[in-house]
């Protein structure tokens, strides 16, 4: 299904030396209140990849969803919600990868909360990395799921995946989930990165979000396109097959 959004995009300068083959952030509206952030890095073995987040908007408050790949790329994001008056009132990482957590230094710099599940936070203190400020507590996550922004975002633990800590955020009065790198895009041929992965469990994980959330609008996935339910069923199609040849 191919979805044809009434948007704009933001593209904002970085002003790129010739050197840098990086291509600048960009944001762009996907649904009211609701604007995709698209993150650039060279990652070994992949080549120059994309990584999505999220800002969400409600009543002139602004959220998001994973920070951008880079601390340049996530104080461009922070100009752009201060140049359209938005107060921010925090960030969740969905996990402990640096395509989701690298912006959470420079966020607690300015006094922005951070917020990261109980289990992504260890693993970033394992790694010597910064960790989110509020620890959102994994048997809530789990079971009914952690309410954000007076209920606009429920963060909720579906179980491992990508990485042991993968968490998702559904917006229930848009029905969009936000599924990070659990959810492979229609895109893909194959998991991607996989060294932290749970395989095995990674189908169980996608059937447990297509029981909890059967009317889905659209998925959003940590890389690629944006697309609808077909995400989940496709994301079980390569981890079977993924199972198949490990």
């Amino acid at each position: 299904m191919k979805f044809l959004f009434p948007v704009f995009i933001l593209i904002l300068s970085l002003n790129l030396s010739a050197d840098d083959k990086l291509p600048p952030i960009a944001i762009k509206q996907i649904e009211q209140g609701v604007f995709l952030h698209k993150s650039y890095s060279e990652v070994q073995g992949f080549g120059i990849v994309s990584s999505n987040g999220l800002i969400v908007i409600e009543n002139n408050h602004a959220f998001i969803i994973d920070t951008p790949w880079s601390e340049k790329d996530t104080e461009l994001l922070l100009a752009w919600i201060d140049n359209n008056n938005y107060q921010l009132l925090g960030s969740i990482s969905t996990h402990s990868h640096e395509d989701r957590t690298a912006g959470i230094a420079l966020l607690k710099q300015h006094n922005i909360p951070t917020y990261a599940s109980a289990l992504t936070n260890n693993i970033l203190k394992a790694k010597d990395k910064e960790t989110a400020e509020h620890v959102l507590n994994h048997q809530i996550l789990e079971q009914q799921g952690s309410l954000l922004m007076n209920g606009a975002l429920r963060a909720f633990y579906p179980g491992a995946g990508h990485s042991i800590d993968n968490i998702v955020v559904w917006l229930p009065k848009l029905k969009i989930l936000y599924g990070g790198c659990l959810v492979k895009s229609l895109n893909s041929k194959t998991l991607g990165y996989t060294g932290e992965a749970d395989i095995a469990q990674w189908p169980i994980s996608i059937k447990k979000l297509q029981h909890n959330y059967p009317d889905i609008k659209y998925i959003v996935p940590g890389h690629g396109s944006i697309g609808d339910s077909q995400l989940l069923a496709h994301t079980i199609t390569l981890t079977r097959s993924a199972l198949q040849h490990h």
